[in-house]
Order: C-alpha cells, then sequence, then structure tokens
C-alpha cells in the first residue's frame, strides 16, 4: 500500500545547465568577439568557458539583448587567456566572475530558485611541449583554487590539451568507460581527478566513437577529445552539456 498523497515528499526539482567550452584560438580583435557572439545565437548554452582569447587588455562587455562577455588577459609571449560568455537568464545570478591566473578563471553564481550555489574554474592547461615545471605548475594552482573554494557545487571546465581514456582500474570510477584513448597530459590530469575527488565528466557519457571528438583542427581535416569537464563528486543535480 502506497502512502496517501498528502504524506508523500516532493519531488526534488532537477535543474539542468548547458555548459560549454569552446577554444577561441584567439578574442583579441573585434572580429573576431563578433563572430563568438554570431556562433554562440546558434546554440542552447547558459555558459559558455572560453580559452587561448590571446587578449592584451581585459574586457567586460554587456550587450543589450542581454549577454555578458568577460575576457581576460594573456601572458606575456601571447598565449594563454580565458574568459565566459553567459546568456541573458545566467547574466542576472552572476555573482562575480575574475582571472585568476593568465590560465585560469572563475565564475560564481548566487544561488536561485532551485539551482544552488555553483562556481565554475575554466582552465586553459599548456601543451605537452612546455617544460614539466610550468605544467605542474598550471595544476598547482588549479588544485589551490580548487580547494580554497567553498561553492556547494563546482565545476571545472577547459582545454587540459588532453586525451583521457576509459577507466583503467575498477577503484578509479571518477573517471568513465566512454573515453577514446590515454596520453600523458590525460595520465596528468587523471592524478588531479584522483587528488581533488572530482569526477570527469566526459567519460561518463555513452557516444559512439566517431561522436566523442571535441576538438577539430583548422581545415576539419583532423578531431580530436581534448576538451575536459569536471565536477565534484556531489554535484549531481547539476548536468552539463557541450
Amino acid at each position: 500500500m502506497g502512502l496517501p498523497e498528502s504524506c508523500r515528499l516532493p519531488k526534488r526539482k532537477r535543474t539542468r545547465m548547458a555548459i560549454c567550452t569552446y577554444n577561441a584560438r584567439t578574442l583579441a580583435s573585434e572580429v573576431a568577439i563578433e563572430d563568438l557572439m554570431m556562433q554562440a545565437k546558434k546554440i542552447k548554452y547558459d555558459v559558455i568557458g572560453l580559452t587561448e582569447t590571446r587578449r592584451r587588455h581585459p574586457l567586460n562587455a554587456v550587450y543589450e539583448t542581454g549577454e555578458e562577455l568577460f575576457l581576460g588577459t594573456c601572458d606575456s609571449r601571447g598565449v594563454g587567456g580565458v574568459g565566459v560568455l553567459f546568456n541573458t537568464r545566467t547574466a542576472k545570478n552572476i555573482y562575480f566572475s575574475d582571472q585568476l591566473t593568465t590560465r585560469i578563471g572563475r565564475l560564481r553564481m548566487r544561488r536561485w530558485g532551485p539551482t544552488p550555489a555553483l562556481t565554475i574554474f575554466v582552465a586553459y592547461a599548456p601543451i605537452s611541449s612546455y617544460e614539466k615545471e610550468e605544467v605542474e605548475a598550471f595544476y598547482m594552482d588549479l588544485e589551490k583554487f580548487y580547494r580554497e573554494d567553498h561553492a556547494f557545487y563546482k565545476v571545472i571546465i577547459g582545454d587540459f590539451n588532453a586525451k583521457v581514456g576509459p577507466r583503467r582500474t575498477p577503484e578509479k570510477l571518477q573517471i568513465g568507460t566512454n573515453g577514446l584513448q590515454w596520453n600523458d597530459q590525460g595520465k596528468r590530469v587523471s592524478e588531479f581527478i584522483m587528488m581533488t575527488k572530482t569526477i570527469h565528466g566526459n567519460s561518463q557519457f555513452q557516444k559512439p566513437s566517431s561522436l566523442r571528438w571535441t576538438w577539430k583542427s583548422p581545415g576539419g581535416g583532423y578531431r580530436n577529445e581534448r576538451k575536459e569537464r569536471m565536477k565534484e563528486t556531489t554535484s549531481s543535480s547539476i548536468k552539463g552539456s557541450a
């Protein structure tokens, strides 16, 4: 016999957010920004994390349509730079956005309705040709900022220049079974995931191998899966999509 309707607990409302990642290759010019805004109109999104923006000067722009764009700066070599684009609905609930390093940005969202407080980190990792010390410094910074943040939910998105393959050992459940293949950068991402007890989002979703790519070379001749999404192990009520 079931409980009477008046005694049943209300169902928990599930919140869905479309959190995307885009390697812009540059957003240093007005033309590049205009192209970004035009392309963003073709998809449904709440937040787009932007990497490799290569800007010398920061930008915080609010558009007539309600979207807001925050872009940080690159380093002295013209490398890196991260930013965030959020849509009209999301913009009203932004607490703040800031750049922590030239490769790491942060977006803090206040609680609204059924959606809890949320921090989104946008990260752009050095490529494999960089010195090991610079790669390690990036991961140390990211781990430090992640641990110091006390938001109810935390999500890390970005371009880690890494290939994370399927789970290799049964006890490491934070990595799923649906990755394509591993490389050295992917192994470093795996170490970060284990240290911070996050979940590797990309490998949790079943897709045909031909549809798992997240990056396409200029001209479209080469595709790869190298953008990553990680979230706290407790954040099961927040779903990201790209």
